[in-house]
């Protein structure tokens, strides 16, 4: 893992979410599954597992029964030729996912979404679906990450009886216009991130459930690569697990709006002194904003959100504190 070749790896998002909408306008890379199975699995673990959730939800809105399992779990749905299994990593080889994987081999038909060539995790699968992410030489699964939900939600199209390669290729594109507009602008926005955000208990990231993996995989940017502190919390679930760190710390807050219960949660964060950052809309009461274009579109902010915690996590990376 290396601080300076993370960050190549995000100045790169644009020219690769670019790539990946001309291999959607060539065509569904699930093409030929089965509209409305019995029920879809989808296996992974860290960040798989983040873009999963939003996926399973996106299916259960959609009348599918879906959900989004630990490839860890000791047991989960039995496998069955009416239930699809969706196994993601983007190495193709962690040790959860390959063993959850071989389960349902031979029983339930299986697509395999995947970042390598000959992927462990692919063996057997009726589908294999490359990522299509690049390597990400910083040893964090960034691009893979924001590929990962695109294609989920080209799949969920194609579950749900359509086609939505075309729709999710325009979306990419308007995703790494605003990723390149992050990215070129962040000499005017960084700054206040990165002192909104340093605090000596960690960071805290809000988000609402269709758009929770962006909570989950900011936090993970945070840890994985400055070993920082930092945790995730569903926006409406804030105030049952998280409002009471409020009164006793030094609460720093990255907060991606659009939840009806924004204003709830913000309504303690006023009264207590916390400070938070705002993401893609106006917040009253946030120390600092974020806009970008395209951010009125949650699908675009579903793609782009991340790469604020993303360069938060590798500038602390590259110049961490000394003791």
């Amino acid at each position: 893992m290396d601080p300076t070749l993370f960050l190549r790896d995000l100045e790169q998002k644009p020219a690769s979410l670019l790539a990946l909408a001309e291999t959607l306008d060539a065509g569904d890379p699930f093409a030929g599954l089965t509209p409305y199975p019995r029920r879809v699995l989808i296996l992974g673990m860290g960040s798989s597992r983040y873009a999963a959730r939003v996926a399973a939800l996106r299916l259960r809105a959609a009348g599918i029964d879906a959900w989004a399992e630990y490839s860890s779990a000791g047991a989960s749905l039995p496998p069955r030729p009416d239930t699809l299994v969706v196994t993601i990593s983007a190495s193709g080889g962690s040790r959860e996912t390959v063993e959850a994987t071989a389960r349902y081999r031979g029983i339930s038909p299986i697509v395999a979404l995947t970042n390598a060539d000959g992927a462990p995790i692919a063996e057997g699968a009726a589908l294999t679906v490359p990522m299509l992410a690049g390597v990400e030489r910083g040893g964090v699964a960034c691009r893979s990450f924001t590929h990962t939900l695109a294609l989920l939600l080209t799949l969920a199209g194609r579950l749900t009886g359509g086609d939505r390669s075309k729709p999710v290729a325009e979306l990419c594109r308007r995703a790494a216009e605003a990723t390149a507009h992050l990215l070129d602008d962040r000499r005017s926005w960084l700054p206040a991130a990165l002192e909104v955000l340093d605090g000596p208990d960690g960071v805290h990231t809000i988000a609402p459930a269709e758009r929770i993996s962006s909570a989950e995989q900011s936090a993970l940017m945070v840890r994985e690569g400055p070993r920082r502190r930092a945790d995730a919390t569903e926006t409406g679930d804030w105030a049952h697990v998280d409002v009471y760190l409020t009164k006793t710390l030094d609460y720093r807050a990255l907060l991606f709006p659009g939840s009806r219960y924004d204003e709830q949660a913000m309504e303690w964060i006023r009264q207590r002194g916390s400070r938070l950052l705002a993401v893609g809309a106006p917040v009253a009461g946030a120390a600092a904003v974020i806009r970008y274009p395209h951010d009125d579109d949650p699908d675009v902010r579903l793609l782009t959100e991340t790469l604020i915690a993303e360069l938060v996590a590798a500038t602390w990376w590259a110049d961490p504190p000394t003791a």
